[in-house]
C-alpha cells in the first residue's frame, strides 16, 4: 500500500514519459481516496450544520437616511412593506406562476437542484458570472436565515440548511414562507404587498396573468419593473409571457386560459412618498440609482433599511437651481399660449471632479416623478460642438481617402456659408433620394470662410458639420463617450450627428463639459460620497479619473467656450460674471433648447423641452414664451436660468482666473474671420 502511494520516480523499467506517469492502478487508487476524502468532508460539514433559530436582518427592517454633502439629514425612506398572508388564501394560479418561473420541481425535489448547484457553485469557485439554479427552499433560507451575498461558502451553508428544512418542514410551508418573504420591489416584501404595490388588490384577487408578472420580479425587480423604463418594460413583457407558457408547458395553465392572457397587466405607477415632495424625491432617487448600480449592495438587502447615505448634493446649490428655474418659467402663459403648455426643464450641476452638486428634476417629485435631470430623450443640439471640435484637435481629419490624418488647429478655416455642401474624402455626399446634402445655419446666416474657433463660439452650423465628416463620425461618436456621455446615447451616424442627434441627459452633459473645465481630466458623475450601515462602512466612494483628453486640446476647446461668453453666442452668460464658459444650443426641427456651461470648478446643463402628456414625444418649442422659430425659439430660456442660478452662486473666488484669459479674449474679428490669414490647418 505505501509502494502505491508513495511510488519511485522515474518509475524503474519505463521509457520516456511513461516513466513519470503513475500507473492505472495508481491514478485509481488516488481518485478513490480523494473521493473517500470529499465525501468525508461534505459529511461533517452538513452534520455541523444547523438550522438557525434567529431570522436574520429581515425581521428588524429600519429606515434609510439621506444626508446633504455638509451631513445634515435630507430625508428618511422606510419603513419595510411587507405583510404575510396565509398560503391558502394565495390563488394557486398566483402559486403555480411562481413555482412555473422559479422551481417546477420544488413539490418533488429535496430542497437542491443537483444540476443548479454544480452551475453556481463552479461560477463562483472560479470567478464567473453569479448563477441562477437555486431551489425555492434555497431562496427561502436566503432570505430569512444567511445573506444575499454571492459568496462559495455562503452558497455551501444554503444548499445544507436547505437539505436539513425540507426533511424538517412541509412544502407548503417552506413555500408559504418564501411567498412572504421575497422581495418584489418598490419596497415589498411578501407577495400581499406586491400585489398591493403594482396592482392596488388584495393577492387573493389576482388572476394568472397578474401572478404571473409578479414572478416576473423575482428574477430582479430592478430590472423587470415596468415603471423604471422602457427596456425595463420590454422585458417584463417578454418574462411575462415566457412565464404563463411555462406554466401551460408544466400542465398547471389550461391552453384556452393561456390564450385568453394576450394584453400585458400593466400594474399602477408607484406611489411618491409625501416626505418627498419637491426636489427631494428626486435627489433621494438619483443616488438610489447609483448604490444600486455602483454601492455593492442588493436592491433587496438595501430596502431592508439601516443604511446612511451621505450624498454629494449641496443645499445652497439645490435650493439656488430651483429658484433659478421657477423663476424663469414663471413668465410662461400655459393657460393662453397652447406653446406654453407641457414644457419642462431638467437642469444638473456637476463639480469637475465628479460630484452632483444639484439637480432639477421637475415641478415636484410627489405630482411628476419622471426625472428630467436624468431624463435620455432630449436632443443635445448644437451644444454637441464641442465634442466635434475635441474630436477633431485630438484625431486630426482625412480630407482623402487612404492619406494620413492632417492634425488640426483652432484657426483652420472652414466654409461658414448657408446650404454649404457636406464634403466627404470621394466627393460630395448624397442623401438618399439623390440630392447633395447641405447644412442650414441659424436664420439662413452666411459666414463666409470662418477659422473653426469662431465657428464654434459663434455655434456656426456649416463647419461643424464638415469638421465632423472630416473628422469622423466614428471618432467623434468616440470623443463624446470619452467626454462623458453614455454610448447608448447616439443615433445613426450621418452628418446631422453633429449637430446634436444625441440625447444625453442633464447629469451626463454637464459632466462632459466638465472634462473641458478641468483640462482633459473626466470623471464619471456620482452622487454617493459613502454608505454606513448602523454606523459601519458599507460603500461609496469616488469613481477613478480618466485623461481623454490632453491639456492642450482641452484648453482649445476652453478657449472657444470662453470666446462663446465674451462675444459670441453665449454673451448674456456673461451677466453671471468673470470666469464662465459655455454655448447655447437648438436641437433639429426646434425640438429642444440647451445651455451648457462652466466656471473653474463647476459645469452646469439645462435642458427645455416639451412633452406630449398623451404619447410622451417630443413636442417644438416654436413659439414657446411667445418667441417664433427664426429667433432661436425658447433658448433664451435655459441661458438665463444658467445665468440666474450661477450669479446667485456668486462670481468664482478672487484670484482664480478665467481658465482662457491667456488668450485673447472674445470672438475676433480679425484677418482670420474672412479667410484672408494663412490658414494653419486644414478646411474646407
Amino acid at each position: 500500500m505505501l509502494t502505491l502511494l508513495r511510488p519511485r520516480y522515474p518509475r524503474p523499467g519505463r521509457r520516456g514519459l511513461r516513466r513519470w506517469l503513475p500507473s492505472a492502478r495508481q491514478s485509481l487508487l488516488l481518485c478513490a481516496w480523494a473521493a473517500l476524502t470529499l465525501t468525508a468532508l461534505v459529511l461533517v460539514a452538513y452534520e455541523r450544520t444547523r438550522v438557525p433559530t434567529d431570522l436574520n436582518a429581515f425581521a428588524t427592517q429600519q429606515d434609510n437616511v439621506y444626508y446633504w454633502a455638509d451631513g445634515t439629514e435630507m430625508a428618511r425612506v422606510g419603513p419595510v412593506d411587507r405583510q404575510a398572508m396565509p398560503l391558502d388564501r394565495i390563488p394557486s394560479s398566483v402559486q403555480w406562476a411562481v413555482l412555473a418561473a422559479e422551481n417546477a420541481s420544488f413539490y418533488t425535489d429535496h430542497g437542491v437542484s443537483p444540476r443548479g448547484i454544480a452551475r453556481a457553485v463552479t461560477a463562483m469557485a472560479t470567478g464567473g458570472e453569479t448563477q441562477g439554479g437555486s431551489t425555492i427552499t434555497q431562496q427561502y433560507v436566503k432570505n430569512v436565515y444567511l445573506n444575499q451575498n454571492q459568496t462559495l461558502s455562503r452558497k455551501i451553508s444554503e444548499i445544507f440548511i436547505a437539505v436539513k428544512l425540507d426533511d424538517k418542514m412541509s412544502k407548503p410551508q417552506i413555500l408559504d414562507g418564501y411567498l412572504n418573504t421575497s422581495w418584489f420591489g418598490r419596497g415589498a416584501y411578501g407577495v400581499q404587498r406586491a400585489a398591493k404595490a403594482y396592482y392596488g388588490e388584495d393577492v387573493s384577487q389576482l388572476n394568472a396573468s397578474q401572478g404571473a408578472f409578479l414572478a416576473t420580479l423575482l428574477k430582479g425587480a430592478g430590472l423587470y419593473d415596468p415603471s423604471v423604463s422602457p427596456a425595463n418594460h420590454r422585458r417584463a413583457v417578454l418574462r411575462w409571457n415566457w412565464v404563463l407558457d411555462r406554466m401551460v408547458k408544466i400542465g398547471r395553465l389550461s391552453p384556452a386560459e393561456r390564450a385568453s392572457y394576450t394584453v400585458f397587466p400593466e400594474p399602477k405607477e408607484p406611489p411618491r412618498p409625501a416626505g418627498l415632495s419637491g426636489q427631494t424625491g428626486y435627489l433621494v432617487d438619483t443616488a438610489r440609482a447609483w448604490i444600486s448600480a455602483h454601492g455593492g449592495i442588493s436592491d433587496e438587502l438595501f430596502d431592508l433599511g439601516g443604511y446612511q447615505v451621505y450624498t454629494t448634493f449641496r443645499r445652497p446649490e439645490e435650493e439656488a437651481l430651483t429658484s433659478a428655474v421657477k423663476q424663469q418659467l414663471a413668465g410662461l402663459r400655459p393657460t393662453t399660449r397652447a406653446a406654453d403648455r407641457d414644457v419642462r426643464v431638467g437642469a444638473a450641476s456637476v463639480a469637475t471632479d465628479g460630484r452632483i452638486v444639484a439637480l432639477y428634476g421637475g415641478p415636484d417629485y410627489v405630482r411628476q416623478g419622471f426625472d428630467d435631470a436624468n431624463i435620455a430623450i432630449v436632443p443635445a443640439g448644437t451644444t454637441f460642438a464641442p465634442f466635434v471640435y475635441a474630436a477633431a484637435l485630438r484625431d486630426g481629419v482625412l480630407l482623402k481617402r487612404d492619406a494620413p490624418r492632417t492634425p488640426v488647429t483652432p484657426e483652420a478655416v472652414y466654409d461658414g456659408d448657408n446650404k454649404a455642401p457636406v464634403q466627404t474624402p470621394e466627393g460630395p455626399y448624397w442623401s438618399r433620394d439623390g440630392k447633395i446634402v447641405t447644412t442650414v445655419n441659424e436664420g439662413g446666416r452666411s459666414w463666409g470662410p470662418i477659422p473653426l474657433r469662431r465657428a464654434v463660439a459663434e455655434s456656426v452650423n456649416s463647419p461643424i458639420v464638415q469638421l465632423g465628416m472630416d473628422t469622423g463620425l466614428n471618432r467623434v461618436r468616440r470623443a463624446s463617450v470619452d467626454a462623458g456621455l453614455l454610448p447608448d446615447s447616439f443615433g445613426e451616424q450621418i452628418p446631422d450627428f453633429s449637430l446634436g442627434t444625441a440625447t444625453p441627459s442633464p447629469i451626463r452633459m454637464a459632466g462632459a463639459y466638465g472634462t473641458f473645465a478641468a483640462a482633459g481630466a473626466h470623471t464619471d458623475p456620482y452622487s454617493v460620497l459613502r454608505i454606513t450601515h448602523d454606523g459601519q462602512p458599507a460603500g461609496g466612494g469616488q469613481p477613478t479619473a480618466r485623461h481623454p483628453f490632453t491639456p492642450e486640446v482641452a484648453g482649445e476647446v476652453d478657449d472657444a467656450l470662453h470666446a462663446a461668453v465674451s462675444g459670441g453666442a453665449a454673451s448674456p452668460a456673461a451677466a453671471a460674471g468673470p470666469g464662465v464658459a459655455g454655448i447655447p444650443g437648438t436641437a433639429l426641427g426646434d425640438m429642444a433648447a440647451w445651455y451648457v456651461g462652466y466656471t473653474p470648478k463647476m459645469a452646469t446643463a439645462v435642458a427645455l423641452f416639451r412633452i406630449d402628456p398623451a404619447t410622451q414625444e417630443l413636442m417644438p418649442l416654436t413659439g414657446t414664451s411667445g418667441q417664433p422659430a427664426a429667433t432661436r425659439s425658447g433658448s433664451t430660456y435655459p441661458i438665463s436660468i444658467w445665468t440666474r442660478y450661477t450669479r446667485a452662486l456668486g462670481a468664482p473666488p478672487p484670484g482664480v482666473p478665467a481658465p482662457g484669459a491667456a488668450r485673447t479674449p472674445g470672438v475676433t474679428t480679425d484677418s482670420a474671420a474672412d479667410g484672408s490669414a494663412d490658414n494653419k490647418g486644414p478646411g474646407r
